[in-house]
């Protein structure tokens, strides 16, 4: 299958005063309730009528907000989530969205944040043997990668293990080595604040199930869009599998062996399951399920130039594999109405690109490069799309996302000029 056509960058201007006044009082004017005034971890089946308005007035509104036209696709029926939003990479519009701001128990989808805050303080190479204390306290049931204690592990090990198997004892450990949890469950929370996820609120890192801890639709969406800006990140939550280190054991003749072992991403839209394939043009994200959140899903997937974000929090329909069906019939629709359905909404930049912005001769966040080394993939398997509709074997296609993002803010008018994901860079790749 040919490569995709690259694209030009795109441009827009959006409207300015109003909405640089905004990004700007966020925090006090239009930040969620309290955790204590809000949902536990188990909500009602009803959304709240007063919900966060950051990004547009439309996203504070419960039920479905999409602007139909003519040649504008109707959104799919069978939708069932509680949650949901699909927006655009690149420009941040949002397209659509039902109740995006409601504040519900995100599961392991909070990982996003907890890699984003966490993926920039140590090289990958980086050893770290396991001590007893490391893996203290990690919830009953939790999904694990098999962390050992006494065994040394790679940061590099510890992240493929947090990504491909949601491993609750890799971001134990992961936590330990930056000073425990409570440090790292303070860091994740001031870095939401940054991200203007202000309906995010973290007791646990590794997004076991807590009273208190909730997350939004829009919010994993705007964690998952800073993490993807970062090459490591990118390359974690993309690699379909890869082999994780085993225990240190004696073989038959008495040897001391350490072997490894495959571990796969358990995102299904990634690896593919019995009923469902990989969906064409997945790169990311990460999805979650715990017995309060339900399943729940954050994915970026790109076709014909076009990049798209989708978050799914907690189908009522509880099918096998239905958290991912529903976000592919999202993806389909949002790549279909991409360039004809004017917005409803958009994701607001982080705080310091707004201060940058905002000052004389500012500068836009220095996070548009990417941050680590960028060594994620080596040895493990890249992501592959699904084959084309009319291929005729397995054979499909890589998606590697690469580049940053640049925000300028000037004369009260908020200008972007976004060059992320770029389509441009995507690398096809054999499917292993």
């Amino acid at each position: 299958m040919p490569a995709p056509k690259k694209t030009h960058r795109r441009s827009l201007l959006v409207t300015s005063a109003a909405l640089l006044s905004t990004a700007l009082t966020a925090p006090t004017a239009l930040a969620a309730p309290k955790p204590s005034d809000s949902p536990s971890a188990s909500p009602s089946v009803t959304p709240p009528a007063s919900m966060s308005t950051v990004g547009g007035a439309r996203l504070g509104q419960p039920g479905t907000q999409v602007n139909l036209a003519s040649g504008v696709p109707v959104l799919p029926k069978d939708v069932t989530a509680r949650s949901w939003i699909v927006a655009d990479a690149e420009s941040g519009q949002v397209l659509a969205a039902h109740n995006a701001h409601w504040r519900l128990a995100p599961a392991s989808t909070l990982k996003m944040l907890f890699a984003d805050t966490l993926l920039p303080k140590f090289p990958s190479t980086l050893k770290h043997k396991v001590a007893p204390a490391d893996l203290a306290g990690i919830g009953a049931g939790s999904s694990m990668v098999g962390i050992k204690e006494d065994e040394t592990y790679t940061v590099h090990d510890l992240w493929l293990g947090v990504f491909l198997r949601s491993g609750n004892d890799a971001v134990h450990v992961l936590s330990a080595m930056n000073g425990g949890l409570e440090p790292t469950v303070r860091e994740m929370n001031e870095h939401a604040e940054e991200l203007q996820a202000f309906d995010t609120h973290v007791v646990t890192p590794d997004g076991y199930d807590a009273e208190g801890q909730v997350s939004s639709a829009y919010d994993l969406t705007l964690i998952a869009r800073s993490g993807l800006q970062k090459k490591d990140f990118r390359a974690y939550c993309s690699t379909v599998s890869a082999k994780f280190p085993g225990e240190t054991k004696k073989d038959k003749k008495g040897k001391t062996v350490r072997k490894s072992f495959e571990i796969q991403n358990t995102n299904r839209l990634l690896a593919g399951d019995l009923d469902l394939p990989v969906y064409q043009g997945i790169a990311g994200v990460k999805n979650g399920n715990t017995t309060n959140a339900g399943a729940t899903f954050t994915g970026v997937a790109e076709r014909g130039g076009k990049v798209l974000l989708v978050t799914v929090m907690n189908p009522e329909k509880h099918e096998h594999n239905e958290v991912y069906k529903e976000t592919a019939r999202l993806f389909d629709w949002g790549f279909k109405a991409a360039g004809k359905v004017q917005p409803v909404g958009e994701l607001v930049p982080p705080r310091s690109a707004v201060r940058a912005g905002a000052e004389p001769g500012g500068e836009p966040s220095g996070q548009a490069g990417g941050t680590g080394d960028g060594t994620a993939g080596t040895g493990a398997k890249p992501v592959a799309s699904a084959p084309a509709a009319h291929g005729s074997s397995g054979v499909g296609v890589a998606l590697g996302i690469a580049g940053g993002v640049l925000v300028l803010l000037a004369g009260g008018a908020f200008l972007v000029n976004r060059r992320w994901p770029l389509p441009d860079l995507v690398r096809r790749r054999t499917r292993p």
